[in-house]
């Protein structure tokens, strides 16, 4: 498992070549079996292959314009009645991901969406709200966009960075 987490990236470019629905069913079975608050299960997955609704996506924002050359987009809702519906959805779609990297895929999350022309789009039920869209496919071999003009400013914060022994700010081995 860390051996995915180590390797994933986003995955901005890929291969046009289409995903077997044998592995698609498996990323979905990951999903299917992530842990949710009651065990409600909020999450509903649209997959996107068509071009003509893969571009609504792209046109959802500055940083989804790749979504169109993408082979799936996996467009994740949730049940709104569930107060932990963008939580458990997320943790679903965070299966997903690890997946298809263990699988040799490549993923990026897209938060930058118009919810109003996906729910048209895609006949999104009232109660369900957008929470994130997914690309996945084949990664193009020699252009690694995973790392973006922001990692230049930013890089992966050191563990004792992030976590604390018992309260706030208080280092690990202390």
């Amino acid at each position: 498992m860390l051996e995915a987490i180590r390797a994933r990236h986003s995955v901005r470019s890929y291969e046009d070549r289409d995903i077997p629905d044998e592995v698609i069913r498996e990323l979905l079975e990951s999903a299917r079996l992530a842990p949710s608050a009651m065990n409600y299960q909020p999450w509903r997955f649209i997959l996107v292959r068509s071009q003509d609704k893969k571009d609504v996506i792209a046109r959802g924002g500055i940083f989804a314009r790749f979504a169109s050359e993408a082979p799936l987009a996996i467009v994740a809702c949730g049940d709104s009645k569930s107060r932990f519906y963008v939580h458990d959805t997320c943790i679903a779609l965070e299966h997903v991901v690890l997946t298809a990297t263990s699988l040799g895929l490549g993923t990026c999350w897209i938060g930058s969406f118009n919810e109003g022309e996906l729910r048209k789009v895609l006949d999104i039920p009232g109660r369900f709200r957008v929470v994130s869209v997914l690309t996945v496919g084949y990664p193009a071999e020699g252009r690694y966009l995973g790392r973006t003009f922001l990692h230049l400013f930013r890089s992966t914060k050191r563990l004792e960075e992030i976590a604390f022994s018992e309260t706030f700010g208080r280092p690990l081995n202390a």
